[in-house]
C-alpha cells in the first residue's frame, strides 16, 4: 500500500481485474466496476468506525473502502476484511499486509470470521451485492453484522437501488439511507442498518 493511497495505476488495473471477474461471475459482483472513493470515504464516515477498536469489512473487492477507512485513521491491525474471491483476497494482502483478510463466506460469519468470532466490532460495511442474495437471507445477514457491532452500531450497506435492498423490520432492524454518490459508476448511495 502506498502512503498516499492507491495510485491512478492501481486503480486502472483494478477496473480491468473487477470487469474480468464480473465477466466470469456476474452474479457475484453488484458492478463491473469498483467502488469509487467518494462513496468509500461516504460509507466510512456513515458507518463511524471507532480507530481504537476493530472494523468489519465485508467484500473488499479490490480494497477502495479500505484504503478509506484507512485514510480515515483506522489502523491496518484494527481492519477484518471478508473476502470470497482467492484473487481479490490475494491482492488485498499484498496491498494492505497489516489488514486481517480471511476468504471465506460473509452468509457464515461464525465459521469464517474464525479467531474474530468473539470480537465485538464498532462498525460494519458491507459491500456485497445484497440485492442478489434471496430475500429470505438479507435480514439473517444483516443482522449477524449487527450481532457483532457495539451498541448502537452501524452497517453501511452498498447498493444501486432506489429502494433498500432490506426493508426495515419492526422491533429487529432499522433502515435509513444515502444521499446519491452520482461519481460512482453506476450512481450509488449506502444503506444504513441498525438496531432499535
Amino acid at each position: 500500500m502506498r502512503k498516499n493511497g492507491l495510485s491512478i495505476a492501481d486503480r486502472l488495473e483494478d477496473e480491468v481485474r473487477f470487469f474480468k471477474t464480473w465477466a466470469t461471475s456476474p452474479l457475484k459482483m453488484g458492478s463491473i466496476t469498483p467502488t469509487s472513493r467518494a462513496l468509500a470515504a461516504l460509507m466510512v464516515k456513515l458507518a463511524y468506525p471507532d480507530p481504537d477498536n476493530y472494523v468489519l469489512e465485508i467484500g473488499p473487492g479490490t480494497g477502495v473502502v479500505t484504503d478509506a477507512l484507512i485514510r480515515a485513521g483506522i489502523p491496518q491491525e484494527r481492519i477484518v476484511s471478508i473476502e470470497y474471491d482467492k484473487g481479490f483476497c490475494r491482492l488485498l494482502r499484498e496491498r494492505f499486509p497489516g489488514v486481517h483478510v480471511i476468504r471465506g463466506d460473509a452468509l457464515d460469519l461464525d465459521a469464517t470470521l474464525g479467531r474474530f468470532r468473539e470480537v465485538t466490532f464498532s462498525a460494519g460495511i458491507s459491500g456485497i451485492p445484497l440485492l442478489n442474495l434471496p430475500k429470505a437471507k438479507r435480514a439473517p445477514y444483516l443482522e449477524a453484522i449487527l450481532d457483532r457491532l457495539v451498541p448502537g452500531g452501524i452497517v453501511a450497506q452498498l447498493s444501486y437501488s432506489f429502494t433498500p435492498p432490506q426493508e426495515a423490520i419492526p422491533g429487529r432492524l432499522l433502515v435509513d439511507k444515502s444521499k446519491w454518490v452520482t461519481f460512482n459508476l453506476p450512481p450509488a448511495r449506502a444503506w444504513i442498518y441498525r438496531r432499535p
